[in-house]
């Protein structure tokens, strides 16, 4: 099928052919005709970079009345690069829809800006849930004019704590409209929102559900966890013109890993959220313009980053939630493009890497570490087939080249090709002379390392704090993190896995701010509530739910 024969407008059409478009993606094929039918509600599961902002924007698009200049299409998405990149694509397809206009707001920006905007009238709004928010209780934006609702990355944005958000802004929206629902997995708080939400929604599976981007291979090394960085490099050497995220759990990991890579001279730089919003929009247009080939970033930091042609994704350290491993792999593979997603794990991390195939029904390979033989000849058949390639301007070389030849008249042909080929790769040569072997053979484990057993979080990196509330008295992940937030010592701290049962909660922080930490909730900020350490982070959820069943009545401190 073709876009043309999908029923879309002129104008739109001449949009998508501007953008060089013809052949839609699978899940544009699937949702886009349903939509043109009967503007329903549909619950649409696709990777990462598949052509969901197309699937929902095109037909959202043509169902605007363009007389009325009042919001009539809101899209939520969870960071403000996203919510930029969404704004941008769908000026793309609607830059011959004469008189369409498109607004984003998100935080970072100057809200006067973007309320001016919103006066001045505006058809489509693509927002962050906190600053939609923001603007709904402070009224200056109305939503009762919403035809169309989407939530793209719905399961990103209850990860990151926007559940009360999400209810309020929806709570403000008419009971008639669409609700288009886009995610990457099928989460238990996606399919909440789908119950609560939508009526009668028709699910639309581009693929299989939580499964891995079909383009990507998943490949682990195994180590030793003091081999980790090393084998690191090594990934990065045996793949000459790597462009990719090197994941990692915490950001002064992150700073760690990307400082050593300078130092080692590697082109490398961190993501994470200890950075100005200009320092990070200035990384990251550095590395979408492939000035900068290696990313070093946490995935908090790393949301909303879309870039078409990764070739690699590296887990620095695999990720405690399958579905989080499914938004990290599938940022490569894209626009049908070959990727690869390569995992660095010890021996104690192996069952984890099962749980992982399970969710995306995709076997792991595994590989062993690149020895030094390996990555010397790769880097210098890369460095040969990028002399071949090289484009020879002939009109500025020609003029140097009776000097080039005089200086080399007593070398011969071979002489010239093996100091030419010295040149450029004894560094590997010296460097990988005497290079050990980094792999860690796999053996049986005991039965109390058996898979599915939760490892301990980045060899003691991550503390785990608990209260003694949950789900019976309505805690949301969004509360912990506000708890926390009110804690200055974690204010900079990086946040791990967020759990709640039914009597208790808990989540990952830094260790260095612990003890920050648990002063500082147990002295002021909430009365009743108590927070102690999880001594004992390798624990299953039932064990940790009947060691910990706080009292009931528990209630905030009043204000």
């Amino acid at each position: 099928m073709l876009f043309t024969e999908m029923g879309l407008s002129p104008d739109i059409l001449k949009g998508i052919e501007a953008l060089n478009f013809e052949k839609p993606t699978p899940i544009q094929e699937k949702v886009i005709p349903v939509l043109k039918k009967n503007m329903c509600d549909i619950i649409g599961i696709a990777q990462t970079g598949t052509g969901k902002t197309a699937a929902f924007g095109l037909p959202a698009i043509e169902a605007i009345n363009i007389a009325n200049k009042q919001p009539q299409l809101l899209i939520l998405s969870p960071t403000r690069e996203l919510c930029i990149q969404i704004a941008n694509d769908l000026e793309n397809y609607g830059r011959y829809v004469n008189g369409l206009r498109i607004t984003s707001v998100y935080g970072g920006a100057s809200m006067e800006n973007q309320i001016k905007s919103l006066k001045q009238g505006v058809h489509v709004v693509v927002a962050t849930p906190g600053r939609i928010h923001d603007l709904i209780r402070r009224r200056k934006v109305n939503l009762s004019g919403i035809s169309t609702l989407v939530l793209d990355e719905a399961d990103e944005m209850l990860n990151m704590g926007f559940r009360e958000d999400v209810d309020a802004i929806l709570s403000q929206t008419p009971e008639n409209k669409t609700t288009l629902l886009f995610s990457a997995t099928m989460e238990p708080g996606v399919a909440a929102i789908a119950r609560n939400y939508m009526r009668e929604p028709s699910e639309i599976t581009a693929g299989k559900k939580n499964e891995s981007t079909a383009n990507v291979s998943h490949v682990y090394h195994m180590v030793h966890a003091r081999d980790r960085y090393n084998t690191l490099k090594r990934v990065l050497d045996f793949h000459p013109g790597i462009y990719g995220i090197v994941f990692c759990r915490t950001r002064q990991e992150t700073k760690d890993v990307s400082a050593k890579l300078v130092r080692d001279g590697y082109n490398a730089e961190a993501l994470h959220g200890d950075l100005s919003q200009p320092q990070r929009d200035h990384i990251m247009q550095k590395f979408r313009s492939a000035a900068l080939n290696v990313l070093v970033a946490t995935d908090v930091a790393a949301r909303g980053l879309d870039v078409d042609s990764l070739t690699h994704v590296i887990n620095y350290n695999l990720p405690d939630d399958t579905g989080v491993y499914t938004h990290r792999s599938g940022r490569t593979g894209r626009a049908g493009k070959e990727g690869m997603s390569v995992s660095i794990i010890n021996l104690k991390e192996r069952g984890r890497i099962t749980q992982i195939e399970r969710s995306i029904r995709k076997k792991f390979e595994h590989r062993p570490v690149p020895g030094g033989t390996d990555i010397c000849e790769r880097q210098l058949f890369s460095m040969l087939e990028r002399m071949q390639n090289s484009n020879v301007v002939h009109n500025r070389i020609d003029p140097y080249m009776d000097k080039v030849y005089g200086m080399l008249e007593d070398l011969s042909k071979e002489e010239i090709v093996k100091r030419f080929v010295s040149l450029e790769f004894n560094r590997f040569l010296e460097y990988y002379r005497n290079a050990p072997d980094l792999n860690v053979e796999m053996k049986k484990r005991r039965k109390s390392n058996a898979e599915g057993t939760e490892q301990k979080s980045n060899g003691g990196s991550m503390a785990r704090i608990v209260f003694n509330i949950g789900k019976g008295k309505n805690i949301t992940r969004r509360d912990i993190i506000d708890m926390l937030v009110k804690a200055p010592g974690a204010r900079n701290a990086e946040i791990g896995k967020i759990e709640i049962y039914r009597r208790a909660s808990s989540v990952e922080v830094e260790n260095r701010v612990v003890k920050n930490v648990l002063g500082e909730l147990n002295r002021t900020i909430y009365r009743g509530i108590r927070v102690e350490a999880e001594e004992n982070r390798n624990f299953r959820g039932n064990d940790f739910r009947d060691r910990h069943k706080g009292p009931r009545g528990i209630k905030r401190k009043a204000s």
